[in-house]
């Protein structure tokens, strides 16, 4: 800035030395922006610019596969920004995008910007997302933030992020001691680092960035808060429906990527040159780490070096980042996986199975469970089953973290209650309600597509949301009363400040098994 001041000043003298005047300077092409590796062509458009594809990494392939990110190589020339990159490699059984590419050479993210005004618009704040799919699918793409940097007047980057195997294989071959797994987390915070060295170009500003999640995205921010390596990169956080609690220890990791290796033909003496060498396709199936009745997660291992401490342990401790956090459930969060299995089975879950489904998820507490939520209290089996999950692994273990964080920083809490909420076609075939369920408040925020249109009060309540998330991007408060004065239910009908949110959750029950 300091050079262009320079050469303007001298052009100015010349001009007024022959008696004539300066040339006005061309606007900037606000489609084009410098990056450290190389300019970017990006879409403008009349509410929003996106750069989509930008690596922030070099291709995770060959040698480098199973290794933490490295820097980007640079390109010449301006690299065209106008498409999304690939997908990171994930298992296509199920595929919720089909037609999008996956690639192991996948380290991208998009730029969403408000339209550029004034000639020195003051910086935005920065909003980095990462997305969910239990770590072994999703993708930065399906999240359409127009919305978000129009209406909110922030930034906001969407990061892929390897997945599965190639993502959190921990085989001991892999690298030293410890220093195994966790791959797609050290990707989330290469990308973190990109945006401190990068944002300002995009008119963000780098003082100002917010990480934030939703389902395996959250648990990634939970992550974040307690990790090393994560120190500093951020300075606010949004938590939405986090597993926090769903990490494998390293010796489960270990021992289940032996297995998987084993599997694959790579049990022999040189298993890591046995797993680099196979083709990219023969490694989405992912490695499982952690079982939620008929459900699992992929995902980030603990007491490794980049995730030494499980975040809520650190939580307790006090041992968190200290930022502001914003942090939520919704209302029916397992619904989402009970309605999935019915439609992968293509019937409910019977009686007989609800002893399993509680132990398989509850271990040792599973009869105080079943007498807490008899099956006839409720209408279904998966009804009952989904009341346990939601209420003991998503919202009282929530609430308790929120109350930890508020030891040491602000936390707002909220609940996402629209039990009207627009499900994309296959959730509204089932034979129950899936009410307001894991992900279903995602389309208030961003255009996902995929379910009817909202009612002009769900429209009203996506706007409203958008302002609270915008406005604790901006200033670390959303607008609306701390954790200590109770909990923000989110509703069409008018959101506000409830007291009993423990109470409808059974906090006093979940609280009491430790």
């Amino acid at each position: 800035m300091v050079v262009r001041g320079i050469a303007v000043l001298v052009a100015l003298v010349v001009a007024v030395a022959c008696g004539s005047q300066a040339s006005p300077q061309p606007a900037p092409d606000p489609a084009v922006v410098q990056t450290s590796t190389g300019p970017v062509r990006g879409t403008v458009a009349d509410d929003h610019r996106l750069f989509a594809g930008i690596p922030y990494a070099a291709p995770p392939v060959g040698a480098l596969r199973w290794q933490g990110p490295r820097p980007a190589p640079k390109w010449d020339g301006v690299r065209d920004a106008t498409a999304y990159g690939p997908r990171c490699m994930q298992d296509l059984d199920g595929d919720l995008e089909l037609g999008r590419q996956t690639d192991e050479d996948c380290l991208n993210l998009n730029v969403w910007t408000p339209p550029v005004a004034g000639d020195r618009p003051e910086p935005k704040p920065v909003m980095v997302w990462i997305h969910g799919g239990s770590f072994v699918a999703g993708s930065s793409g399906v999240y359409d933030s127009r919305r978000l940097v129009a209406r909110g007047d922030i930034i906001v980057v969407t990061v892929n992020y390897r997945l599965g195997a190639l993502g959190f294989l921990a085989h001991p071959a892999l690298g030293p001691p410890g220093a195994v797994g966790n791959y797609g987390l050290a990707d989330q915070q290469a990308a973190l680092r990109w945006v401190r060295d990068n944002i300002a170009n995009f008119g963000g500003d780098p003082a100002r960035v917010t990480v934030a999640g939703e389902s395996a995205g959250a648990m990634s921010v939970c992550d974040h808060l307690v990790a090393p390596g994560s120190d500093g990169l951020f300075d606010a956080a949004i938590v939405m429906s986090g597993l926090c609690q769903s990490q494998a220890d390293l010796p489960t990791a270990e021992k289940r990527s032996l297995d998987y290796a084993a599997q694959a033909g790579c049990g022999g003496p040189v298993p890591a040159e046995c797993l680099r060498g196979l083709d990219a396709n023969a490694l989405r199936t992912p490695v499982w780490y952690y079982d939620i009745g008929d459900d699992r997660l992929s995902g980030p291992v603990t007491g490794s070096a980049v995730l030494p401490t499980a975040p809520p342990v650190a939580f307790g401790d006090g041992k968190a980042a200290r930022v502001p956090v914003l942090m939520g459930t919704t209302r029916d969060e397992w619904t989402l996986f009970v309605a999935l299995q019915h439609l992968r089975d293509g019937k409910d879950y019977a009686p007989q199975e609800y002893p399993r489904l509680l132990a398989d998820t509850f271990g040792a507490d599973a009869p105080a469970v079943e007498a807490h939520y008899p099956l006839t209290a409720f209408s279904s089996v998966a009804l009952a089953y989904a009341a346990t999950v939601t209420d003991g692994v998503f919202a009282c273990a929530g609430r308790r973290w929120a109350g930890d964080l508020a030891e040491t920083a602000p936390v707002y809490f909220y609940e996402f209650d629209d039990r009207d909420a627009p499900a994309p076609d296959p959730l509204r075939t089932v034979p129950f309600p899936v009410g307001a369920s894991h992900s279903l408040e995602l389309r208030y925020l961003f255009d996902t597509g995929g379910a009817p249109p909202p009612s002009p009060a769900q429209v009203r309540l996506g706007e409203q949301m958008i302002d609270y998330w915008a406005s604790f991007v901006k200033t670390g408060d959303p607008g609306f009363p701390g954790i200590d004065s109770g909990v923000m239910s989110l509703q069409p009908d008018g959101s506000r400040m409830i007291e009993d949110f423990d109470r409808v959750h059974q906090c006093v029950f979940w609280d009491g098994l430790g």
